[in-house]
């Protein structure tokens, strides 16, 4: 598939993001509105948003990314250059995650739901450090926006889905040490927002030197971003929850929803 850039395109793939990223907001609904999680349920979303950013990664990015490198450089240099591209997006991500402190790193797992001076600073601090990692997330939307409906559609589903966890982390603390929802509900959307900047990001600085290869290029970038977001993030939370079969099972769902929906379009 190649990817044409046209505004409706490109004005397409920045709402998607903004989609994606803002679902960090249903995650605090859930958390104010609820005294109990379904928990066999996040288990097994989780599991398939999981499935889903493996499988589109490694079926359908991969191989376009490595069918542009290997008609410009040839199959070995080709085979070489999306990999390193794959594993520098991978890299990317693994940088930002190293850099953030285990305290704050939401990747890490913590009680959000214990009382403490400190809840409200806890709170922030998640909010912040949800920010940075949902940056290249939200160019990994972007770019996958581009390429169609039928790509973007899954992805923004996945991480919409591995945002509310998100948004549930960040409005919990802060309401137990505020008692106000609407301060909850405010540092949640705003680390939601990093993903919509990243979009913007990648079309300002992106789109002006904009070609196949540099197309290709982001292609295999996100492939790693993703599949790194799936085995460091998805899947530690989906097991937390302590339901491993529904956890695998949505992996596998989520394989096979995308697998068969693909050959739809």
């Amino acid at each position: 598939m190649d990817t044409v850039l046209t505004t409706q395109n490109i004005l397409t793939a920045l709402l998607l993001t903004l989609v994606a990223g803002l679902s960090t907001g249903i995650g605090s609904l859930m958390a104010f509105f609820t005294k109990t999680s379904n928990t066999k349920f996040l288990s097994g979303a989780l599991g398939l948003s999981a499935g889903v950013m493996v499988y589109v990664s490694f079926m359908e990015l991969m191989p376009e990314s490595l069918e542009a490198m290997t008609d410009v450089y040839g199959d070995k240099p080709g085979t070489i250059y999306m990999l390193l591209s794959f594993f520098g997006g991978m890299g990317l991500i693994a940088l930002i995650d190293f850099l953030i402190p285990e305290d704050e790193n939401p990747h890490e797992l913590h009680n959000v739901n214990t009382g403490g001076n400190r809840l409200k600073r806890t709170g922030i601090m998640l909010a912040l450090a949800i920010g940075v990692h949902n940056f290249p997330e939200g160019i990994a939307t972007f770019v996958s926006g581009l390429e169609g409906l039928d790509i973007a559609l899954p992805i923004v589903i996945a991480i919409a889905i591995h945002n509310i966890p998100e948004g549930i982390a960040v409005s919990v603390p802060i309401y137990h040490a505020t008692g106000s929802r609407r301060k909850a509900l405010l540092y949640s959307f705003l680390s939601g927002l990093a993903e919509p900047v990243g979009a913007v990001f990648a079309l300002i600085f992106l789109m002006p030197i904009w070609t196949p290869l540099v197309n290709s290029v982001c292609l295999a970038a996100v492939s790693g971003i993703m599949v790194f977001i799936a085995f460091d993030e998805l899947l530690p939370s989906a097991e937390e929850y302590g339901h491993h079969h529904y956890a695998i099972s949505g992996v596998i769902l989520g394989m096979l929803v995308m697998g068969f929906g693909l050959l739809l379009f």
